[in-house]
C-alpha cells in the first residue's frame, strides 16, 4: 500500500514553487524562465544601462560567451558560444537575424544604441530548429520594449585614450502610440597608433498595440592595425535596418524586416591604393508563425520563413541566395511537473539542397525547487560570402566549401530555494563536422578556407546566485571546455582552436547607501595552448536627482592580454561623466 501511495503522491501537482518572474522569448511562445528546457540566460540591459558602457559590458557576465575583441567597446567582436567559431553564433534583434552575409565578423555590428536594448537573452546549444542556419554554438536575442514613462535622457562622457562619448534618449506616448528615439557616439584616439575609432548609432523603436517597428542605422570607421594580419589597415563598417512586426490576432505574427551592410577596408591604411575592398551586401527576410492550443497540456506551433541576400564587391563579385523553410513544434505539459518539446524544421537553399534540423527538449519537476532537464538538437551553418570567395596577401577563400553541420546534446539540474538562492550546472557535447576554418602548413603560407572534419567540443556549466532584497544580486558562473579532433599533422589553424578552455566569472551589482549603484566584474580565462590572464573592471553611478554622475574603471590591473592572437588590448582605463534626466512624469 504504501508503494502505491507514493506512485500517487509523485503524479500530483509539485507544491509550486516560487518561479521566475522574467519572461524569455527565446522559445516559439513566451515562457517563464524557469520553464524552459533549454540552457537560457537573461541579461538586464535596461537595470544596468548606467552601469555599464556597451552591451559587450552584459555579454561577459556569462562565462559561456567568449568575446574576442579587436578593439575596445564592441567596435569589432568576434562572438563565441561554448567554443563555436564566431560564424557559429546567431545574433537576432527582437527574433530578427542581425547576422551578415559577408563574414562572421561584422555580426555583432548592432546598429542599435545600448539606451534601446531591454534585454538580452542567450541561447546555448544548437538552435536551428527556432532560427535556421548558424546556431551552432547557440544565439542571443537582442530585445527591446515599449518605453515605461515619458522622459528625456542626454548623458556625455570622456576618459583615457582620448575617449568621448554622447548618448541620448527621447521616449513619448501618444495615447497607445509609444516611441523611443536613441543615438549615441563613441570616439577615442586610440590607445596606441592606428588603433582610433568612432561609433555613431541612431534608432527609432515604435511601438503601437500589436506594431513594432525598428530603424536603426550604425557608421563604424576604425584603425585596424594587425586585425588581419601585420598590416597598418583601416575599416569602416555602415549597417541600416528596418523591421516590422505585426499581430495577426491572438495566435498569428508576421514578421519582416531589411537589413544593408557596408565594409571599405584597406590594407596600409597610409598606402589606399595598393589594395583595397570595398563589399555591400543586402538581406531580405520575412516569417509567419502560428500557435494552435490542442487542449490544456499541448501547443502546436508552425510557421514558415523566407530568406534572401546579395552581396556586390570588388573583391567577392556579384552574388545573390535565397533559402526557404517550414517548421513544427509541438509542446506537451502536464501536472505543472512534467514538459516534453518535439521540433523539426526543413531549410531549402541554393540548388534544392536541403537541410533539416530536428530538435526534442524535456523536464522534469523532481520537487518544487529542483527540476532536471535535458535536450538533443541538430544545426547547420552555410558559408558566407567571405569564406566562398574573398582574396587577399594573407587569405584565400573556397568555393567548393560544404555547409557545416552539428549534433548537439546536454542534461542539466536546477535548483531554487526560493527566490534568494539559485544553482545550476549543465553537461554538454557537441559534434561538428565539415567546420570551415582558414588552415596553413606553414607560418610563410596564406591561410585557406577548408572544411575541417570530426570535430567534438564536451563542457560542463556551473552557475550560483544569491540574491539579497531587491537590490544586491551576487553571481559566480564557469565554463570548462575541451575540443578534440582528428590529427592533422602539419596544419594551423585561425579559429577553431581559440576557444577558452576555462572560464569563470564573479559579478556583483547593488544599491548602496544615499542612492549609489555599482557593478563590479572579475573574469578570469584560460585560451587553449595559451596563458591566462583575468580582468576586473567597477562601475559607479548615482540613481538620485536629475543629474546623475558615473565612472567607469575597466581593467583595474593593467593585465596584457590578446583575445585575438595578434591584436593588443588596452591596459587600465577610466571614464567618468553625468547622465541628466531632463523630464519624466
Amino acid at each position: 500500500m504504501r508503494i502505491f501511495t507514493l506512485f500517487f503522491a509523485a503524479c500530483l501537482p509539485a507544491q509550486e514553487p516560487r518561479r521566475e518572474t522574467i519572461v524569455v522569448t527565446a522559445t516559439y511562445e513566451p515562457l517563464a524562465l524557469e520553464e524552459i528546457d533549454r540552457s537560457v540566460t537573461v541579461l538586464p540591459a535596461r537595470d544596468l544601462a548606467l552601469v555599464s558602457n556597451t552591451l559587450v559590458d552584459l555579454l561577459r557576465l556569462d562565462s559561456s560567451l567568449d568575446l574576442r575583441q579587436r578593439a575596445p567597446n564592441g567596435l569589432q567582436s568576434d562572438l563565441s558560444i561554448r567554443g563555436s567559431t564566431f560564424g557559429q553564433t546567431l545574433v537576432l534583434l527582437n527574433g530578427q537575424r542581425l547576422n551578415d552575409a559577408q563574414s562572421g565578423h561584422h555580426n555583432m555590428d548592432i546598429p542599435t544604441p545600448l539606451e534601446a536594448v531591454s534585454r538580452i537573452e542567450v541561447l546555448r546549444g544548437a538552435g536551428s530548429t527556432f532560427y535556421g542556419s548558424d546556431a551552432i554554438g547557440g544565439a542571443i536575442n537582442i530585445l527591446t520594449e515599449p518605453p515605461e514613462l515619458p522622459e528625456i535622457r542626454l548623458r556625455a562622457a570622456a576618459g583615457s585614450h582620448g575617449v568621448n562619448q554622447q548618448r541620448g534618449s527621447v521616449a513619448f506616448h501618444l495615447g497607445e502610440l509609444r516611441e523611443h528615439l536613441t543615438f549615441s557616439r563613441d570616439f577615442s584616439s586610440g590607445f596606441r597608433p592606428n588603433r582610433d575609432y568612432r561609433n555613431l548609432s541612431l534608432a527609432s523603436s515604435t511601438y503601437y498595440r500589436s506594431t513594432t517597428a525598428i530603424l536603426a542605422w550604425n557608421d563604424r570607421p576604425f584603425g585596424a592595425d594587425r586585425f588581419y594580419g601585420n598590416f597598418n589597415s583601416w575599416e569602416d563598417t555602415k549597417t541600416w535596418f528596418a523591421s516590422l512586426r505585426q499581430g495577426l490576432g491572438a495566435k498569428t505574427q508576421a514578421g519582416f524586416a531589411w537589413r544593408r551592410h557596408s565594409d571599405l577596408f584597406v590594407l596600409y591604411r597610409d598606402r589606399p591604393q595598393v589594395f583595397a575592398n570595398h563589399h555591400a551586401s543586402e538581406t531580405w527576410q520575412a516569417s509567419l508563425r502560428r500557435r494552435e492550443p490542442l487542449g490544456k497540456t499541448a501547443t502546436l506551433y508552425f510557421g514558415g520563413e523566407g530568406y534572401q541576400d546579395s552581396i556586390r564587391s570588388n573583391n567577392l563579385g556579384r552574388h545573390a541566395r535565397g533559402r526557404a523553410a517550414a517548421y513544427g513544434s509541438l509542446d506537451l505539459r502536464a501536472l505543472r511537473r512534467f514538459s516534453l518539446s518535439l521540433g523539426a524544421r526543413e531549410e531549402v537553399y541554393g540548388s534544392l539542397a536541403s537541410q533539416l534540423s530536428p530538435s526534442l527538449a524535456a523536464g522534469v519537476w523532481l520537487t518544487s525547487r529542483v527540476k532536471v532537464r535535458g535536450s538533443v538538437s541538430r544545426a547547420f551553418r552555410v558559408p558566407t560570402y567571405t569564406d566562398l570567395y574573398y582574396h587577399d596577401p594573407a587569405n584565400l577563400g573556397s568555393p567548393d566549401l560544404r555547409p557545416e553541420r552539428a549534433w548537439s546534446q546536454e542534461a542539466g539540474i536546477d535548483w531554487n530555494s526560493g527566490g534568494v538562492f539559485r544553482a545550476a550546472a549543465t553537461l554538454f557535447h557537441r559534434r561538428e563536422q565539415d567546420v570551415i576554418d582558414y588552415i596553413r602548413r606553414s607560418p610563410s603560407d596564406i591561410w585557406r578556407a577548408t572544411n575541417v572534419h570530426r570535430i567534438r567540443f564536451t563542457g560542463i556549466e556551473a552557475t550560483a546566485g544569491v540574491r539579497a532584497g531587491r537590490s544586491q544580486q551576487l553571481d559566480f558562473r564557469y565554463t570548462g571546455l575541451n575540443g578534440a579532433q582528428n590529427a592533422i599533422p602539419g596544419v594551423l589553424s585561425k579559429y577553431v582552436f581559440n576557444y577558452p578552455s576555462h572560464s569563470g566569472v564573479a559579478s556583483w551589482h547593488g544599491t548602496l547607501a544615499k542612492g549609489l549603484l555599482a557593478r563590479t566584474r572579475v573574469g578570469a580565462l584560460n585560451r587553449r595552448a595559451r596563458d591566462p590572464y583575468a580582468l576586473w573592471d567597477i562601475y559607479l553611478a548615482s540613481t538620485r536627482g536629475r543629474f546623475r554622475p558615473f565612472a567607469q574603471f575597466t581593467n583595474l590591473t593593467a593585465t596584457v592580454y590578446e583575445e585575438i592572437p595578434g591584436v593588443v588590448m588596452p591596459g587600465r582605463a577610466v571614464v567618468g561623466g553625468i547622465e541628466i534626466l531632463l523630464q519624466r512624469r
